[in-house]
């Protein structure tokens, strides 16, 4: 997202970044502004979560308790998110400064719905950058087909071309992943019907006049039906190689934020 919004900055947009105290990526910058709201937690929670999360994503597992294992191993992070999450809607200077701002657009990763939810509270636009979730969550909130028959699910290690045994299960997983959408989002839709006054359903939100960013390309990709909103930009992953460290590698993980941005006057 920094990759895009310093190319938007560079064209004259002006972008604020709605980001938490306590983060790993988002310093400063010329590209953009920050709005820092508080979260209930410090540094160190935060580098220990992700540590663990770490550390637990690459541990051995077997077939039928793969989807169990993961689901908790993500929650120790999802459950740090929706903390922010919480801590921004109840923010009343924060989001007073926001409905001031007279924005043209909200800029966010949908795979976890606070972005989502901002967006219907001050009546924006959004844009969606997304890689993939669990619950191939592109395609059940916008009601896409995804076939069972020949779309595999996450975690069954399937191919397009599978058995009717393979089928079946694959069949099974697809409602399985309807418990794992409540379990991680019902805890939004409350939070979303506090702010906005009014039952609220996520899916509903996310059907609204939006553009996807699908962050893969297609050719990588099993066949499935897209919808006319989804744009593949797979090749924003792509850099200029670099030599390898000697020493070691890392891998850095950030919070999620919001980029709010106005289109050049």
């Amino acid at each position: 997202m920094k990759d895009i919004v310093e190319h938007l900055s560079e064209r004259g947009h002006e972008i604020l970044v709605v980001v938490p105290e306590i983060n790993l990526l988002l310093k400063e910058s010329k590209h953009y502004t920050r709005r820092i709201h508080p979260v209930p937690y410090d540094q160190e929670e935060l580098e220990r979560r992700y540590r663990f999360f770490g550390k637990n994503h690459f541990s051995e597992r077997w077939f039928l308790n793969t989807p169990l294992v993961e689901y908790r191993n993500n929650m120790i992070v999802i459950g740090m998110y929706f903390l922010n999450c919480q801590s921004l809607l109840m923010d009343s200077d924060t989001l007073s400064f926001l409905r001031e701002g007279q924005f043209d657009a909200l800029f966010t990763d949908p795979a976890l719905p606070c972005g989502v939810i901002l967006a219907e509270y001050l009546s924006l636009p959004s844009v969606y950058l997304f890689r993939g979730f669990p619950c191939s969550l592109e395609h059940t909130f916008t009601r896409t087909s995804s076939p069972t028959s020949y779309v595999p699910r996450f975690y069954t290690r399937f191919s397009d071309r599978m058995t009717f045994p393979q089928r079946v299960a694959n069949f099974l997983v697809k409602y399985l992943e309807n418990i794992l959408l409540y379990c991680l989002y019902s805890k939004y839709e409350d939070l979303a019907s506090d702010l906005l006054k009014r039952d609220v359903s996520l899916p509903a939100l996310y059907r609204k006049d939006t553009i996807w960013l699908m962050r893969y390309d297609f050719v990588f990709e099993y066949p499935k039906p897209v919808m006319p909103n989804m744009v593949f930009i797979g090749g924003i992953n792509c850099k200029k190689p670099g030599a390898l460290s000697q020493v070691g590698s890392c891998v850095s993980f950030g919070l999620p934020c919001f980029f709010m941005g106005k289109h050049p006057s």
